[in-house]
């Protein structure tokens, strides 16, 4: 299996990765501001889980494909660019009902949906897909043969650290939106911001990171 060294400095390069806010950070704060700690918590399991999905390609193969076609890897971030888009100004357009959202979270907001939407950025987050299949099979011991194993441990470790940072984002963000939640304006404005922050992310993930 892996050894010591190699995931102690898997672990480090992944955390080096995690911990500077990219799509899925930002998203996970733009659905705290906008929904609530409940709502963030949700999106980064399925965050998670989406990108742990994507550990599986890699380690069954698919990853490589991905990696290497340009039209492949262009589609998988312009879909994730669009959805991140379509969220954002739903968020947008749902800023002045927010109140109402707020006084509900405690009866269950988030859920099914909210989950999926988490998922579906995690698995199109052309980073994470730029990391694992650049970086993750460098890692593999391949002379001590499981090599799928290898990468899903790896995999494992990595969605360890991701959950735990994204977590401490949206904690941390909802913390923020709690006083924004004694004004009806503040809370409209705060679903506002929310909103343009993946609007804007989707942009920023749609015209960067070109795979040429």
């Amino acid at each position: 299996m892996v050894s010591a060294d190699r995931l102690l400095a898997f672990a480090a390069m992944s955390f080096l990765l995690i911990v500077v806010p990219g799509p899925s950070v930002l998203f996970v704060i733009g659905r705290a501001l906008a929904q609530g700690r409940r709502a963030a918590l949700t999106s980064v399991v399925g965050n998670t889980l989406g990108a742990y999905v994507l550990v599986l390609a890699v380690a069954l193969g698919v990853g490589s494909v991905v990696e290497r076609s340009v039209l492949v890897f262009t589609v998988l971030k312009l879909a994730g660019a669009a959805y991140l888009v379509y969220l954002g100004v739903r968020a947008w357009r749902t800023r002045g009902v927010l109140a109402d959202a707020f006084a509900a979270d405690a009866a269950g907001h988030g859920g099914l949906r909210t989950f999926w939407e988490g998922f579906a950025v995690g698995v199109t987050n052309p980073k994470t897909i730029v990391f694992f299949a650049a970086v993750l099979p460098q890692f593999v011991d391949r002379g001590q043969g499981h090599v799928a194993a290898q990468m899903l441990l790896l995999g494992l470790v990595f969605n360890v650290i991701a959950v735990t940072c994204d977590s401490v984002w949206g904690l941390a963000a909802s913390t923020a939106r709690s006083w924004f939640a004694r004004s009806p304006r503040r809370l409209s404005l705060v679903g506002g911001a929310g909103g343009l922050t993946m609007i804007g992310l989707g942009v920023t993930v749609a015209v960067t990171g070109r795979k040429e």
